[in-house]
């Protein structure tokens, strides 16, 4: 595994982990270690943004593992690096990496990096994010599509929010042209936030974060409830985070490269589906690979595993960012019955099982 960064860091605070991601990682033996640094949250709330009334909630807990096979946690981004590099081991992670070149042949890919480190492999898959490099090397365009939308951050002790109610809980405070996301981690010490609003209307072409002030975050709230005000003001972290999803890819691959995760299918977060979706690729393309003698047959069969499904939740997370920025109003009151069969609505997300697609699964 290469990577560009120097050391491994938290990018976004955490990560939200539902069953369709979980299930994976205990059948590699991830359980118990997961279980240990997660929390799973009490309930999964919905509110108006000014009043915080309870529009929706669900129980999460044992229920939600009763009604999808797996649970729900929110993790640190920090503890889940750590473990997956603990189990992949050490000694297969270089950090500081950069890739400049990529040359194919018929037996293998030749890849080149900044420092002048040559290696050579038999496949090559491209984890690389929405700006992706080998995405560029594949398909020859960048496919990352600007939402308009941008959102700030924060993990803040749970003891500073006097003002939260349930604070154990999975909760989005939903209002016009924005939307606030939180979640306990850390056994429930810390709440991570994601705070969303519409604008600006352009992003900058050369990143997806700029500076911003204490005081822009507390002014994009202006009139919410105390305690989104109270949670956003207490950020540390004066950044400011632009929303890409992607235009669906026709193509994964070529040759014996492949892209996987954010590189090939950029969803927005409001499903808090990117990392499980680049979980279930990972395992379903593993189970190719060890299927197939061939391995460019194995890509193919891995691409066509996984194209109807990404773009499923693609298509549904850019959905679901205009509802939770609704103005009060007869949609807004629509938006608001509807959340009542969330359960169902995202069964076929929840509960699906990308090992009983896959060829010859490894693991259950």
């Amino acid at each position: 595994m290469y990577e560009q960064a120097s050391q491994l860091r938290e990018v976004g605070a955490a990560v939200a982990l539902s069953a369709n991601g979980t299930r994976l990682l205990r059948r590699l033996g991830l359980g118990s270690e997961l279980a240990e640094c997660s929390v799973v949250p009490t309930e999964l709330i919905h509110r108006h943004w000014r009043d915080g009334h309870r529009i929706t909630a669900h129980a999460v807990g044992t229920r939600y593992e009763e009604l999808f096979g797996a649970p729900y946690y929110g993790v640190h981004r920090a503890d889940l690096q750590s473990l997956l590099v603990a189990a992949c081991g050490h000694e297969r992670v270089h950090l500081g990496r950069r890739l400049t070149d990529v040359n194919a042949s018929a037996d293998g890919v030749e890849l080149t990096f900044s420092d002048g480190h040559v290696t050579r492999a038999d496949v090559v898959v491209g984890a690389d994010g929405v700006h992706s490099t080998v995405r560029g090397w594949v398909t020859g365009e960048d496919t990352a599509a600007y939402s308009a939308t941008s959102g700030f951050r924060g993990l803040v002790p749970a003891e500073q929010l006097t003002l939260l109610p349930d604070p154990g809980a999975i909760q989005f405070w939903m209002g016009p042209g924005g939307h606030l996301l939180h979640y306990p981690i850390g056994n429930g010490e810390t709440i991570n936030f994601l705070a969303v609003v519409d604008g600006p209307r352009t992003w900058p072409a050369n990143g997806w974060m700029v500076p911003t002030t204490h005081e822009e975050i507390g002014e994009a709230f202006t009139g919410w409830h105390p305690a989104v005000v109270q949670l956003v003001s207490a950020t540390s972290l004066h950044q400011r985070w632009a929303l890409f999803g992607q235009s669906p890819s026709n193509r994964w691959s070529r040759g014996r490269i492949t892209l996987l995760g954010d590189a090939v299918h950029a969803m927005l977060p409001h499903h808090g589906q990117g990392a499980n979706q680049t979980i279930e690729d990972a395992v379903t393309l593993a189970d190719c690979l060890a299927s197939s003698e061939e391995d460019t047959a194995a890509l193919w069969r891995y691409e066509t595993l996984r194209r109807a499904r990404t773009r499923q939740v693609q298509r549904s997370s850019w959905g679901t960012s205009d509802a939770l920025h609704l103005p009060d109003g007869p949609a807004a009151a629509r938006h608001d019955r509807d959340l009542a069969d969330l359960p169902n609505t995202l069964h076929w997300i929840h509960a699906h099982d990308a090992e009983a697609l896959s060829p010859t699964p490894r693991h259950g």
